[in-house]
């Protein structure tokens, strides 16, 4: 069995939170988590998107940069970049038996308490592939939570939190506050820490952490200052807000929108950004400000660097335009949270992409009513359908759910993400594709393999 065929074994075990198993691996394997600077992004929504946007700026600042994300769209591989690339299957099997090498004399001297689950081996991949490229910075988005996700190992000097929002309560909490403390967890005595959060009640919690942990607290609400349609923030005709406030309503969720990005350090822009959607206004404050703060510390920094990494930036899977085999226009956006659909659900509206036919897939432990609400409105038809995995909510449970929803929807259940955009691309309707990243990556890969779009009449 391949080491990538071996690892694939663990996918079913589930979650395990908790740092026992990441500590004794890393230290058997020489603790590569130690190579170059970590940095570690937490948060419910936006962290993948303020990764790509950092790792892209360090790498155009001239730093070998590893940037580790999670899950995979379509292939594994996609989790572990260098430079922007992803690592090569030769390049992640030799890792991962390292990893395998290390766990199994671990278990012969029962200094494990048992196998590592899925994302704990990846994560000590991750530091291994990072170790044999000598990175200078690994960027490193966080899992699940902070406090007892496998990425936690590290001690990261610098740290950003995106967004807190209710997403993983059986593992989180049941409220913001309980959910920002463990978000809050990341954060390591004497950090740097630069949050997004603006609801008063997990911003407390976060502050009183850093106040605890000895911790500097940049807040982008405090500092940042963003202004739509080309002119700097503050002039006349210019839409202006604070960062923290750039909700999906704040700005204009179409492509092309210019913004200027105001700090105390300078001002960036007018740019495009290189993410789709309202939202990211607020995620590229946070990583302005963590660039930023990387910079006064002497790594990396530079205006033309950051420029870069706000307008060139790519993530898969998030607002996501591609054609289907029939010619017409799909959506693929990896939103699986109430907070991730109303922003999706914006964008919607405001590129005129409505009514769309939704095809969506959920997982067993979201709020599901919370995920479909703002995307029923929406939608001519929907297509449910589920992925291949324990935590999948049956087609036919989630269809029956959406029609106690929208009884006046007319609502379907696939058995496959596959049968499902077969049946969605039947005709020249648009299509969104929403619900989960493991749907967004089903559909990628049926994409990939699909015929392209007609030629035109």
């Amino acid at each position: 069995m391949t080491p990538q065929g071996r690892l694939a074994t663990r996918e079913f075990v589930g979650v395990k939170l908790g740092l026992v198993t990441i500590r004794t691996l890393v230290d058997a394997l020489g603790h590569p988590e130690r190579t170059g600077t970590p940095v570690i992004i937490a948060g419910t929504n936006g962290k993948g998107s303020v990764t790509a946007m950092v790792s892209h700026a360090l790498h155009a600042a001239g730093l070998r940069v590893g940037r580790y994300t999670s899950p995979h769209l379509v292939h594994l591989r996609e989790r572990f970049a260098i430079d922007g690339t992803p690592v090569t299957d030769e390049a992640l099997d030799a890792a991962l038996q390292e990893v395998f090498d290390a766990e199994d004399a671990l278990l012969a001297s029962n200094a494990l308490p048992g196998p590592g689950t899925y994302f704990e081996l990846t994560t000590a991949t991750a530091f291994v592939l990072f170790r044999t490229a000598a990175v200078d910075v690994a960027v490193l988005e966080v899992g699940l939570g902070g406090r007892l996700d496998a990425t936690n190992v590290v001690d990261a000097p610098f740290a950003a939190i995106t967004s807190i929002g209710f997403d993983h309560m059986a593992y989180l909490g049941d409220s913001l506050a309980h959910i920002a403390a463990e978000k809050a967890g990341v954060i390591a005595m004497g950090a740097t820490v630069v949050s997004g959060v603006t609801d008063d009640e997990p911003a407390r919690v976060i502050e009183q952490t850093c106040t605890q942990r000895h911790a500097t607290l940049i807040r982008t609400a405090d500092d940042v200052r963003i202004a739509t349609g080309g002119s700097p923030p503050g002039r006349a005709g210019a839409p202006t807000c604070r960062a923290g406030s750039a909700s999906p309503t704040n700005f204009p969720a179409t492509e092309n929108t210019p913004l200027t990005i105001e700090t105390p350090r300078r001002t960036y822009g007018p740019l495009v950004l290189g993410l789709r959607g309202a939202h990211q206004a607020a995620n590229a404050a946070v990583a302005v400000r963590l660039l930023e703060a990387l910079e006064a510390a002497g790594i990396g920094g530079g205006r033309d660097a950051i420029v870069s990494g706000l307008t060139q930036a790519r993530w898969p899977g998030r607002l996501d335009r591609r054609t289907l085999p029939s010619g017409a226009p799909v959506v693929l956006d990896g939103a699986h949270n109430p907070d991730g659909a109303r922003a999706l659900a914006v964008w919607l509206k405001d590129a005129a992409f409505t009514p769309a036919i939704l095809v969506t897939a959920c997982m067993r432990d979201k709020d599901v009513d919370g995920l479909l609400a703002p995307l029923l409105p929406l939608a001519s038809r929907v297509i449910a359908t589920t992925v291949d995995l324990p935590r999948s909510l049956p087609a036919d449970a989630l269809a029956s759910r959406i029609a106690t929803l929208a009884p006046a929807l007319r609502v379907e259940a696939v058995a496959t993400p596959a049968d499902a955009l077969r049946a969605a691309a039947s005709g020249r309707a648009r299509v969104v594709v929403a619900g989960s990243l493991f749907l967004v990556g089903a559909a990628l890969a049926w994409l990939d393999q699909a015929p392209g779009p007609p030629d035109p009449a």
